[in-house]
């Protein structure tokens, strides 16, 4: 493993839940590998580029199978930035809770900007292909109430299934997930409890790798 992206999703840092199962996933991972390269990429805190009228219409110039003019170029600077060091790393870790039952939305709009035609997908006559193939994925969330399989709280559940919907369709579809969860509903003992159980499927996925 040469390179590992650390995309967190949570603007609460050191009091984050999520990142003491990260940061317990991180510190196994540097002991397996040490000379493996953590890029740290915060939505919160990074000056993500918007979509602007500009870039869409680069978008929909590259759907059509044709190349970005000039114009288009200098709106897509930072986009191609962003997607080029998502591409340059061969295993990711996402570090998200549930924000009303799906994602936070910095980090929606962080896939927004690198989920685009050419670069990380592609039309064939055989359907979409995904472009970031070959790579592996991690995800460890915190979620307040239980949304584990069989449970009466999983149908609203939709971080899970778009997470894998979206990565699977450029190209990564070896993803795992490690869920501490109930972190609010049954109170603190037992959010210590499930943050303890996620830490410790955190260092065998990362014996794992």
């Amino acid at each position: 493993m040469k390179k590992l992206l650390h995309i967190i999703a949570t603007p609460r840092g050191e009091s984050s839940r999520t990142l003491k199962v990260s940061n317990t996933f991180l510190n196994q991972l540097k002991k397996k590998y040490p000379d493996c390269e953590i890029d740290t990429l915060n939505v919160f805190t990074e000056n993500l580029p918007n979509l602007t009228v500009k870039s869409i219409d680069g978008k929909y110039t590259l759907l059509t199978g044709k190349e970005l003019t000039e114009e288009h170029k200098t709106a897509w600077k930072d986009i191609i930035a962003h997607i080029e060091r998502f591409l340059s790393a061969d295993v990711y870790l996402i570090s998200t809770p549930m924000w009303n039952f799906s994602i936070p939305y910095r980090l929606k709009q962080y896939i927004d900007i690198i989920v685009q035609p050419k670069y990380l997908f592609k039309y064939t006559e055989k359907g979409v292909e995904g472009l970031a193939k070959n790579k592996k994925m991690i995800i460890i969330t915190s979620r307040g109430g239980d949304y584990s399989p069989g449970s009466p709280s999983q149908a609203y559940d939709h971080q899970q299934p778009y997470l894998i919907t979206i990565f699977g369709f450029v190209g990564i579809t070896d993803i795992k997930f490690i869920n501490a969860q109930p972190t609010d509903a049954l109170g603190p003992e037992v959010q210590k409890e499930k943050i303890e159980l996620a830490k410790a499927v955190a260092i065998k996925v990362a014996n794992e790798l």
